[in-house]
């Protein structure tokens, strides 16, 4: 059965000549006339994919293929982590290395991405921080990317990735039950991609709604639900999250204000509800993510209003980069 390390791509080399790898590979690719970093923008970011064990082969090759767009905009070194299930007598970490150069903005702008690719077994986990720490760039910051852990114990192992990272990101639509009350050691530096796709949501629901006064928006309001479809139960839990806390700064209080989730028919899509006591006010937001068509009703202040809007996630790439850097 195929690993993930067999399913991703790369030049198989020994873990101690990952460096010489590069520069023969590079020399190579120059020597055929394909393009080489040799003029190319500088790294900007370490960044570590770790590539938990729930991750299949096919998954693991998505995971690398967001990253090397990612890497498009933003010139990386790359390490990938592929944990082994079944060591075995296995003893030793393994390697591939994997690079592309392509343009930028303009033909003068090549950029010019590197992965390094590490197999190990559970006995070689001791020396894993070691060799991450030797494939990376070491005075250029460091962001880590924990994807399909089993369980949120075994994080504790990569102490060394957790503290020095400088961004932790998880997608707990995907990760372990109770990932976000796991014990982070830097918790200001964890992000959540659910919360970073949902921008676009976010933007369009937060600048109407900051268009009004603070107490048009909590005088009378009773509940606060976010209906969504079966694929979008972590989206709701996050948005609504979200609503707590910019409601909050508004005044509300869990006591006065009921918020929830509730689950409705159809595909992709997401709906918000606000509910005031009488018919004085209202406030509510629809978006299909199939079509890309969203609307917003709304009763504020006595004024009425109704608005037509386009809705989406964003990729996964973009994700990445909003958690990143924002």
């Amino acid at each position: 059965m195929p690993t993930i390390f067999d399913a991703l791509p790369g030049v198989e080399v020994p873990v101690d000549a990952v460096a010489k790898g590069f520069e023969q590979m590079w020399s190579t690719t120059a020597a055929e006339g394909g393009p080489a970093p040799d003029d190319a923008t500088a790294t900007q970011v370490n960044f570590v994919l770790h590539l938990g064990f729930r991750t299949t082969p096919e998954d693991a090759l998505a995971q690398f293929q967001t990253v090397v767009r990612f890497a498009r905009r933003y010139p990386s070194r790359v390490v990938v982590l592929c944990p082994l299930h079944e060591d075995g007598e296995e003893r030793e970490i393994h390697a591939k290395i994997y690079g592309e150069c392509f343009l930028g903005r303009s033909k003068s702008d090549k950029r010019c991405v590197e992965f390094v690719l590490l197999s190990y077994p559970r006995r070689a986990r001791q020396f894993l921080e070691s060799q991450v720490s030797v494939c990376l760039s070491a005075d250029l910051p460091m962001y880590y990317w924990a994807h399909r852990f089993s369980e949120n114990l075994k994080l504790a192992d990569y102490r060394y990735l957790l503290t020095r990272a400088r961004r932790v990101m998880i997608d707990s639509a995907i990760a372990p039950a109770g990932v976000m009350a796991y014990p982070w050691p830097h918790p200001n530096a964890l992000r959540d991609l659910v919360y970073s796709r949902l921008l676009p949501v976010r933007q369009t629901v937060g600048q109407f709604l900051a268009s009004y006064p603070p107490d048009k928006l909590v005088q009378g309001l009773e509940t606060v639900t976010v209906e969504h479809t079966s694929e979008f139960e972590a989206e709701a839990r996050v948005a609504l999250a979200w609503l707590q806390r910019r409601l909050a700064a508004c005044g509300v209080t869990e006591a006065g204000v009921g918020f929830r989730t509730n689950r409705c028919e159809g595909e992709r899509k997401l709906a918000i509800q606000f509910k005031y006591a009488g018919d004085a006010s209202a406030f509510a937001w629809h978006g299909d993510f199939t079509t890309g068509q969203a609307g917003i009703t709304a009763v504020l202040g006595g004024v009425r209003s109704e608005m037509a809007a386009s809705v989406s996630l964003l990729t996964p790439e973009a994700a990445l980069s909003e958690a990143m850097f924002f």
